[in-house]
């Protein structure tokens, strides 16, 4: 039994019924890092005496009947983000090579306390900001579908690993996209949960109003079990909602049926049309259609004000990271570089230095473009009407979800594009967010799922599926019942097509 193909719902019945232990599972899971990762480069760090201790402490808890979670004793791989008390967490930077944090993230530490084994750290665009992870400080991962193309970003490390069955589920952060954008171009579900939804404590800040972390999984069951491990109500982040979620699961399990009669699908107009890859408008139609045959009323929403929404983001995100990452000043932690010819030099011509020789290009171009809009002169003009942009945007969802229970759009414009391709054009990059930003800019909640494959290179394409805030229910229903739907269309999963990545690579 091949149990690194299996989902995590699978695997939880399995280990209930006694046909594999964890250490069993991680074991596995371990062995088709080794076997694989040379290639798909997913992760930064593999801890694999740590997880098998995990998994050793699940098993004997379970002989004893004293389970910590329904995930207990099922590996994880988590997002080199957030903090991990004696793993190395390096943000995909070099200015943090090496730097072991003292505490785990409110995240890690609720999957701790649920048994899950943490098979490693993943890698990502430094700092989050990329939509490709080729912005890692330690090389790009690779799409498990065509070693040659990018797995989406900033996440791809956490996408890539659950798409080449290296991990069965997995936890990412969403700031533009981050989650959703890697799970359309890698045929995964990821799921942003309502701002405020997971704790953000220990999660290291790319732009503190926008980052959310969240599940990154193989089926929309999986992720709703995920999620609710890892949502509610944390004390540490002051941004955390103070409410109780519906059930997740529930929800997943009901849209599984099939049955969508009396949600109302709202088709949003300005997230399709010139600019995007036909066989990925091909597949978004027909999802719509699976969902009209199943009962869903779909009528076309307008939000005229997400044409700006890209626009608006590019002046937050900027603004809220340069003041984030000046922290990262060689005086207190992380990297220290001494200026070159310079006896005694002074705190900031080192902090010079080390932030030159530690912040990639992208971190940079994002650091001088924030300064820039909140500086003396131009914050009202930049930052400030960047935020005008934003309530309007929230305005556009608040009568939108006036009309509908949920919106539809494809998750991003374009299949996986290949490796260096838009490297040197930082605007292309960012349009791959096009259709997930205005969520992050309302803190609404959204879940890509897999829509099938395009005609013209046959990779994968996202269906992504927008809800009100703390309605994170109504994607799980919606989303459930388009898998299942597409699942009967296409023969079995879409991730099941993948091709084989066979032996490790240098």
């Amino acid at each position: 039994m091949d149990w690194t193909r299996r989902s995590a719902a699978e695997l939880v019945e399995a280990l209930a019924a006694g046909e594999v232990t964890s250490v069993e599972l991680t074991t596995a899971f371990l062995d088709r890092i080794a076997e694989v990762d040379g290639q798909v480069r997913a992760f930064l760090h593999v801890d694999a005496e740590g997880a098998l201790a995990t998994a050793r402490a699940s098993d004997e808890r379970r002989a004893a009947g004293e389970l910590l979670s329904n995930l207990d004793g099922v590996p994880i791989a988590v997002k080199d983000v957030l903090t991990t008390a004696g793993l190395p967490t390096t943000c995909g930077s070099k200015i943090l090579e090496g730097w072991i944090p003292p505490y785990d993230a409110t995240v890690v530490r609720k999957l701790k306390e649920a048994g899950l084994p943490i098979l490693g750290k993943t890698n990502m665009d430094e700092f989050a900001m990329g939509s490709s992870t080729e912005h890692s400080a330690y090389g790009p991962t690779h799409n498990p579908w065509d070693l040659d193309r990018i797995p989406g970003g900033s996440g791809g490390g956490s996408a890539a690993a659950v798409a080449s069955f290296q991990a069965p589920l997995a936890i990412g952060t969403d700031t533009g996209g981050s989650i959703r954008q890697p799970g359309a171009v890698t045929g995964t579900v990821g799921v942003k949960p309502t701002y405020g939804g997971v704790s953000r404590y220990g999660l290291v800040a790319l732009a503190n109003s926008l980052d959310q972390a969240g599940p990154v999984t193989r089926t929309v069951l999986d992720s709703a079990l995920l999620h609710e491990l890892i949502g509610g109500h944390d004390p540490l982040d002051s941004t955390s909602i103070p409410t109780e979620m519906p059930s997740f699961v529930e929800a997943a399990r009901a849209g599984a049926g099939k049955d969508l009669t009396g949600v109302k699908v709202g088709v949003i107009t300005e997230l399709r049309g010139e600019g995007w890859q036909p066989g990925v408008l091909a597949r978004f139609d027909e999802a719509v259609e699976l969902m009209v045959s199943a009962g869903a009323e779909v009528v076309e929403v307008s939000c005229p004000n997400f044409v700006h929404a890209m626009a608006a983001y590019y002046l937050i995100l900027p603004a809220e990271a340069s003041s984030n990452l000046a922290k990262f000043d060689a005086m207190r932690f992380g990297l220290r570089v001494l200026p070159e010819g310079v006896d005694a030099p002074s705190a900031e011509e080192v902090m010079r230095a080390t932030r030159d020789a530690g912040f990639g290009d992208e971190v940079k171009r994002r650091i001088i473009l924030g300064t820039y809009a909140l500086s003396s002169g131009y914050y009202d003009a930049y930052y400030g009407q960047a935020q005008k942009v934003r309530t309007l945007i929230a305005r556009d969802f608040e009568a939108a979800f006036a009309e509908v229970d949920v919106l539809v759009s494809p998750t991003a414009p374009t299949t996986a594009f290949k490796l260096g391709e838009k490297l040197d054009d930082p605007l292309a990059m960012y349009l791959n967010d096009l259709a997930t930003i205005p969520a992050n800019l309302a803190g609404t909640p959204g879940i890509s799922v897999p829509s099938g494959l395009a005609d013209e290179d046959g990779l994968p394409a996202g269906l992504q599926v927008l809800a009100p805030a703390l309605a994170d229910d109504r994607l799980y229903r919606v989303g459930a019942a388009v898998e299942a739907l597409l699942e009967e269309k296409w023969g079995g999963a879409i991730l099941d097509r993948a091709p084989e990545l066979k032996g490790a690579s240098a």
